[in-house]
């Protein structure tokens, strides 16, 4: 009995070691408003370590190597599914968040489908991958031509009319090739081996017309001038729109969403299963189901966010635009992000990596 009082006493005389107050957030550029950060550092006392990632890949190599020192990662949910099989992530207590009840039921139930029971992640923004068009260069090379439409890239009629102002893609060899996929009345998820190859027959006929394929330019050379068709995402060919009506002499920028459909992303909010900072992670994402907190980023970046009590404080020019908030006729035209095995996902790189070694 002695010892035991003597051992309880000895382990409440240990001091208590408070966890550090900081968060290290790993995300895309500028993925948080600056002015979100600041008050959640204001408010919380936390310091916010932001670092950031140009490709998904680079995000899914970090968790599935572990040892990251994240405490909260930005995933899509193909890389959130890959992630959770690894055992990489952990739970993050969603249904206890405070503002969870704020979300997207739509966004909720597709990423329940990866997510089941949306235990490992919350819904942050979403969007589209589509066209960026410098509205003048196309309608003088394609007159009367519909700008809502995959043909501008896969016709090779249409395509080799704009190759002298410029064709740019993302290089993302999954989303491209789905969409090519897609475009020929297949399913954008395919093993098939025929469906792949005239997935990559078309994207043959595509790249004598192609200026680049590459991420992190296609926003200032929309806004520039020196791409006129870009396949890219709704935030960064809107940002490029912004930036095109500024400048010194203006010019059309704008956004489509494909008439045939195409991909609805999702970026959600997870936490590592390492994560050094648990409490912090859970308080900063409290902050970002903020309805303020979100609403300051789709104004900034023009990404929907997956809040819907936010949405009344986004800009009516920008919740009002149905290339970014599309209607419901439009989101059922969408296919959903889907995660797919490795040796799927080799073969679809081993496709892109021919179609780029033409470059």
């Amino acid at each position: 009995m002695r010892s035991s009082c003597l051992l309880l006493s000895l382990v409440v005389a240990l001091p208590v070691v408070a966890e550090e107050k900081v968060v290290n957030i790993y995300g895309w550029a500028d993925y948080v408003a600056p002015e979100t950060l600041q008050r959640f550092q204001q408010e919380t006392g936390y310091t916010v370590r932001y670092d950031t990632f140009d490709t998904p890949e680079v995000l899914e190599t970090r968790l599935l190597t572990g040892g990251s020192g994240y405490d909260v990662v930005v995933p899509s949910s193909s890389v959130l599914a890959r992630a959770m099989a690894a055992g990489a992530l952990r739970t993050t207590g969603a249904a206890a968040l405070q503002g969870y009840a704020n979300l997207d039921g739509d966004l909720l139930d597709k990423l329940a489908r990866i997510d089941p029971g949306n235990q490992y992640a919350v819904p942050y923004t979403w969007g589209t991958l589509g066209l960026g068009i410098n509205v003048e260069a196309v309608q003088k090379r394609l007159p009367g031509v519909a700008l809502d439409s995959l043909d501008l890239l896969f016709k090779p009629e249409y395509a080799s009319k704009l190759a002298d102002c410029g064709i740019s893609l993302v290089d993302s060899p999954q989303e491209v090739i789905g969409l090519a996929l897609h475009y020929l009345g297949k399913d954008p998820y395919s093993r098939n081996k025929a469906d792949l190859e005239a997935a990559g027959a078309l994207l043959h006929q595509l790249q004598p017309s192609v200026q680049y394929v590459a991420n992190g330019r296609q926003i200032s050379d929309l806004a520039n001038g020196t791409t006129c068709l870009a396949l890219t995402y709704n935030g960064d060919a809107s940002t490029a729109a912004e930036q095109a009506r500024r400048a010194s002499k203006p010019f059309e920028v704008t956004y489509r969403i494909p008439r045939e459909g195409t991909l609805i992303w999702q970026d959600n909010l997870a936490i590592p299963k390492d994560a050094p900072h648990l409490e912090a992670a859970k308080a900063f994402i409290e902050f970002l189901l903020r309805p303020e907190s979100v609403a300051a980023l789709t104004n900034t970046l023009f990404f929907a966010n997956a809040n819907q009590a936010a949405t009344p404080l986004v800009d009516a020019p920008i919740r009002d635009n149905p290339d970014i908030y599309p209607p419901a006729e439009v989101r059922a035209r969408l296919y959903a992000d889907q995660s797919m095995a490795l040796p799927d996902m080799r073969q679809r790189t081993r496709l892109w990596t021919t179609f780029r070694s033409r470059q």
